[in-house]
């Protein structure tokens, strides 16, 4: 722990002579004037992009594969899983303002009612339950990816909206910042390691990415038409660092998720993309 914050304090995250916690948004911002002190040519709005904003040359790869998707087929199994009625006869767009079309942004936030954070998953089983019809498992990407996918696809181009309001969020949001910054596995690597002092970097043939826009694009295609949420990513850099993740759909993952969101305020959403 006290390394963990050693490392907020040399970032700027703790704030102030008194050291008092900045809030929500000056983090976001002393992410975003980090980012852009070290690599001034690279614009806010390509942050998007994630590693792409880059290397011209793949992100020039990836509007060619953008063109014809690979992963299209998957797209259509997406759609019409959402689009299927539930035995009651209503649809996930009966669940939604706006039947679902430009709410995405505004996921994860925090119910003080249920005293916790949901996601855009949990919001779909919600629903679901709520039709009578069984839970989806938050890592099985042939129903839960699918219709995130589908769901996601309705906010494209919205702008993150993630909202800290109130002691309960902010505390979430705290915790998904420790989780953030806190060295974990036996490689002792935090997610800021990678994706806020060593951003841009080469890590064997990858390029970092920066932790502002990653939350606008998930889930991704990678590899061709392989689906991927965010939490799965984060399972996988866990394992990449040899530590243990925490289950997905745990508290510790949607505080994660939660924190991670709010970087990515005011960019537009990037529905369905693909990444290697």
């Amino acid at each position: 722990m006290k390394k963990a914050l050693l490392g907020l304090v040399a970032f700027g995250l703790i704030g102030g002579m008194t050291g008092a916690i900045a809030g929500p948004e000056q983090d976001r911002q002393d992410f975003i004037n980090h980012y852009t002190k070290k690599y001034p040519n690279v614009k806010v709005d390509d942050y998007i992009f994630g590693a792409l904003s880059f290397e011209a040359d793949s992100k020039a790869q990836y509007d060619a594969i953008m063109e014809f998707p690979p992963f299209e087929g998957e797209l259509e199994k997406a759609r019409k899983l959402f689009n299927t009625p539930f035995k009651n006869g209503k649809k996930y767009t009966d669940c939604f303002p706006n039947g679902g079309k430009n709410i995405a942004g505004n996921y994860p936030y925090f119910d003080d009612k249920a005293g916790k954070v949901v996601t855009l998953h949990d919001a779909i089983n919600a629903c679901r339950v709520a039709n009578g019809e069984e839970a989806y498992k938050v890592n099985d990407m042939k129903t839960m990816g699918l219709v995130s996918a589908a769901l996601r696809e309705l906010s494209d181009g919205m702008l993150m909206n993630v909202k800290v309001e109130g002691a309960g969020a902010n505390a979430a949001y705290e915790a998904g910042k420790k989780s953030f910054f806190s060295r974990k596995g036996q490689l002792n690597f935090a997610c800021a390691t990678c994706h806020v002092q060593n951003a841009g970097v080469k890590l064997r043939s990858e390029t970092l990415s920066m932790a502002v826009g990653h939350a606008v694009h998930w889930p991704v295609f990678r590899g061709g038409d392989n689906l991927v949420t965010l939490q799965q990513r984060y399972d996988g850099c866990y394992k990449q660092v040899r530590a243990v993740p925490a289950a997905p759909g745990s508290t510790d993952m949607n505080n994660l998720e939660y924190f991670h969101s709010y970087l990515s305020n005011g960019l537009p959403m990037k529905a369905n993309v693909f990444r290697k």
